[in-house]
Formats: C-alpha cells, structure tokens, sequence
C-alpha cells in the first residue's frame, strides 16, 4: 500500500526529479516526458468522465433522456478502468525496464484485446466515414477528441523512447494498448454521437470550400 505523507520536498527546484526505479535526472528526460504525457492523458480522461456527467439526463419538458443514460452506462464505467490502466502504464515506465519490481502487474494482451471488442461491438451500429471528422462538437465530444490526440502523442513519446534507449525501453503491449485507445477514443466518439443524435463535422477539402 501506497502512503504518502509529505509532497513537497524542494529536491526537484533544480529541475531533476527521481525515476521510480531511484536514478536522478532531469525533467526534461524522455522516459519522464513519456510517463508525464501518460499522466496528462488520465487527467484528460478524467475531464471526459466530468463532460459525461454534466450530459443533460431530461428533457427541457421534464421528460428523461434514455440515450444519456444508455452512453453513461456504457461508456463510464469502461473509461473508470482505462483511467486505473493508465496509471499502471506510467508506473511501469517510470522505472528503468530493467528494474521493474518482479511483484508489479502490468497490462497485457488482454486489456489490448478488450479495447477492440469494445471497438467492434460499437463500430457495427456505425454508418462508414465519408470525409475526416473535425475535433468539435459538444464539450463530451470535443474533450474526448483531445484525449485522443493526447494519446497519439504518448504513443510518440513511447517510440522517441525507444528510439534513444532501444526497443527495450518500452514494452511492446504498451505500445499496443496506446494505439489502440487511440482508435477505441475515435470509435466512442462516434458511437456516442450516434447515439445522442449529434452531427459529426466533416473536413471539407479546401476545393470543394472554394465552391460555396
């Protein structure tokens, strides 16, 4: 169990902090802006899960609104476990790969697998993309837009990583799972839009612009 009594320390005033696995570097380091992007984007989820609540659940008429109940009910709880699932990801890479604790359970092929069931189930209610959707909408639609692009630069970080450290420094399901909510966040996105009868807005290519 985790107890933690005491944050602040002054020991990161010069602009280094610890990895978990005890190596002093700066903050700047790739593995720390790698596991602060994974941090980001669970602080971005968490914004998704405050949008999802504030969702008008009645009518103006008083009338309950059933898709709004059947979104929260749907994609709440999903969301509460990528929030836990993350935070195992920036546990693991804050340390050194070599000196990840033997007792640590970190995802696996599993939490992979379960994002695309999740994927396809939605995807087969959904009509076939036409053009590039715009990151707008509602503020549930356009705050989950920028956890997806937020997930798509952790992804980066991951491969910066592993770039200046070797494939090593970033297990490939970690990988995976990013790619993967990426494409789950898009897929929600357009599930729940769907299902709240929201337009998605389409990229009109600039030739076709110029004709209106």
């Amino acid at each position: 169990m985790v107890r933690i009594t005491k944050v602040h320390t002054g020991k990161g005033d010069g602009g280094e902090t610890d990895l978990a696995s005890g190596e002093r570097v700066s903050k700047a380091d790739v593995r720390v802006n790698f596991y602060g992007t994974i941090d980001e984007l669970n602080a971005a989820i968490g914004l998704v899960r405050a949008e999802l609540q504030r969702v008008e659940t009645h009518h103006e008429d008083g009338g309950a609104r059933a898709t709004v109940r059947t979104v929260k009910h749907a994609v709440e709880p999903k969301l509460s476990l990528i929030q836990q699932e993350l935070f195992d990801v920036g546990g693991e890479c804050a340390f050194l790969p070599n000196k990840v604790p033997e007792a640590m359970t970190v995802i696996g092929q599993e939490q992979a697998d379960r994002l695309c069931a999740e994927m396809d189930a939605w995807t087969e209610n959904l009509e076939p993309l036409e053009s590039f959707i715009l990151p707008t909408g509602s503020p549930l639609i356009a705050t989950m837009h920028l956890a997806r692009t937020i997930t798509r630069r952790a992804e980066r970080c991951a491969m910066r990583l592993r770039e200046q450290e070797g494939d090593g420094a970033v297990r490939d399901l970690v990988v995976t799972y990013l790619n993967r909510l990426s494409d789950w966040l898009f897929i929600a996105i357009r599930w729940i839009a769907m299902i709240l009868g929201e337009d998605e807005t389409l990229w009109v290519p600039l030739g076709k612009r110029n004709q209106n």
